[in-house]
């Protein structure tokens, strides 16, 4: 039996690194982890319970004790809190606006990466492969994956995308209510993990002039490619 594989994916907002990574591990038949959510999920339970965002103890003790479940078949990603379904909670207004704030704790990040490692090993054991969604997965949670890829876009782009998906729109107006959530956050989250340009060995796929069938099958080129280059020998990029 082959090695299970293992394809890290980063991205600022709004580049669609979430629809992507979903699509491409369920082309491959691979499970999905959206790290992104597991901040977010942390964020929410901090809301829930009381817990002072700006406590950064408080909040590392209280990710490190997260009753979180995540469903990870890209084809019925659910996230759990406490068993509750808080797939929609997490992405909203209120999370979106504060989530920085526990994502920039590097206490909270390194209880999380840890927990990322652990669940990349498990899933790839399970499904044969692991597509990981994030930040930092091509260069700190996962250095050694087969794949890595940046999926990044231009700022124009990503509004855009995330205000249709937000607002149901990309008018002017919606765009303009999207814009601190997404420059804002790259902007806070670049503090502490390097998303805005690809590392040595990752491969940069810009979907700036992509509809989302493009960018998939972009993706999934890459995947292909990088995974015969691995097993031929040689390197992906």
């Amino acid at each position: 039996m082959s090695d299970p594989v293992v394809v890290a994916i980063d991205g600022p907002s709004g580049s669609g690194k979430s629809s992507v990574a979903k699509a491409v591990a369920a082309h491959f038949g691979y499970g999905y982890l959206d790290t992104g959510a597991m901040y977010r999920a942390v964020t929410l339970w901090c809301l829930r319970t009381g817990v002072d965002l700006a406590d950064q103890e408080a909040v590392v003790a209280a990710a490190e004790d997260l009753p979180l479940g995540l469903g990870v078949d890209p084809t019925e990603t659910t996230v759990e809190l406490d068993g509750e379904d808080v797939a929609d909670a997490i992405r909203t207004s209120e999370v979106s606006g504060v989530v920085s704030a526990v994502a920039t704790n590097l206490g909270v990040r390194a209880v999380l990466q840890q927990a990322q490692r652990d669940l990349i090993e498990l899933i790839a054991d399970d499904f044969g492969g692991v597509v990981a969604e994030g930040r930092d997965i091509t260069t700190v949670v996962a250095p050694d994956a087969a794949v890595r890829i940046l999926l990044t876009a231009s700022e124009a782009a990503r509004l855009a995308r995330r205000s249709t998906q937000l607002h149901g729109s990309a008018d002017a107006a919606t765009v303009a209510a999207t814009h601190d959530e997404v420059v804002r956050r790259d902007r806070d989250d670049s503090t502490v993990s390097q998303f805005t340009q690809a590392a040595d060995g990752v491969v940069l796929l810009d979907t700036s002039e992509l509809d989302f069938e493009g960018s998939v099958a972009a993706a999934i080129a890459i995947v292909t490619a990088g995974l015969e280059c691995a097993a031929a020998g040689g390197s992906p990029a």
